[in-house]
């Protein structure tokens, strides 16, 4: 990590200082590099003052949801679950390119009650990182007034992840991870027999031992699914081989996919933004 340690540190001390200054907050908990960082720092901060909130849908990845009650559970923090069907909120389903604006704006206005029952502060995991991206769900936490400590603090995913190698946190290595619903071409329907689709494609290239993939899907299921595997350009050789090829077009059929193709460009972050003209 080219990174500037003392800096990063820096950055620490002001996130836990205005942590502190918060009194009681509440964590929108992912599981995630970032969030888990976050409440890592809150629980430092304000103790038994900090509450983990997991929204539990159809969007967020089962592996996610399990590595991230036993963090809590090791950790000794509060951890609460919030239901939320996502595909009942108007306008979810048709994917629209503000898609994650319309989630977020219902998802963090429910957690805003919560954070009302705890008289606590609401705070969410973007980083600064999160800025060089199109990312509409920013624009709902900026109207709900949501804090971002980390992005306050000015801290980067590199600082995040060499802070939480320091902490000794089991998520500083990581992958990037996101909703499943951004593994959808925009306009495309959202279906829950889509999203578990993808969720159990992802869950086999893990087993398999990919570091960092996307399953991005195109299409229609009665048109038949086409599923885009994106992963390291460095590992691409690797989904070649007889073996792993074989089980990845044996797996993917049984999930529901009938075309299987492997993205030479490798895995990006947000390439479902490319059409996009922003």
């Amino acid at each position: 990590m080219n990174i500037n340690v003392l800096v990063a540190e820096e950055k620490y001390n002001k996130l836990i200082a205005a942590l502190r200054a918060m009194g009681r907050v509440v964590v929108a908990f992912s599981g995630g590099v970032d969030s888990t960082f976050l409440l890592y720092a809150a629980k430092q901060a304000v103790g038994a003052r900090a509450l983990a909130v997991t929204s539990r849908s159809g969007v967020v990845p089962r592996r996610d949801l399990d590595e991230g009650a036993l963090f809590c559970e090791r950790q000794g923090i509060r951890h609460e679950y919030l239901d939320f069907d996502e595909l009942a909120v108007p306008g979810f389903a048709e994917n629209p390119p503000d898609r994650c604006y319309i989630c977020k704006k219902t998802l963090f206005t429910k957690l805003l009650v919560v954070a009302a029952r705890e008289q606590a502060v609401l705070c969410e995991g973007s980083n600064m990182d999160d800025l060089g991206d199109y990312r509409p769900g920013l624009r709902a936490l900026q109207e709900l007034a949501v804090r971002s400590p980390l992005k306050e603090a000015g801290l980067t995913k590199a600082e995040i992840r060499y802070l939480s190698k320091k902490f000794d946190l089991p998520t500083w290595s990581k992958p990037a991870s996101a909703c499943l619903a951004s593994r959808f071409a925009y306009g495309e329907i959202i279906t829950a027999a889509k999203m578990q689709a993808v969720d159990e494609a992802e869950q086999l290239l893990f087993e398999l031992g990919f570091t960092q993939f996307r399953v991005r899907v195109h299409g229609e299921e009665k048109r038949g699914l086409l599923a885009r595997i994106e992963v390291l350009q460095e590992e691409l050789a690797k989904a070649l081989e007889p073996e792993v090829r074989q089980e990845i077009i044996t797996k993917f059929k049984a999930f529901g996919f009938t075309y299987i193709t492997l993205d030479l460009l490798g895995y990006r972050t947000g390439s479902m933004n490319e059409v996009l003209k922003i």
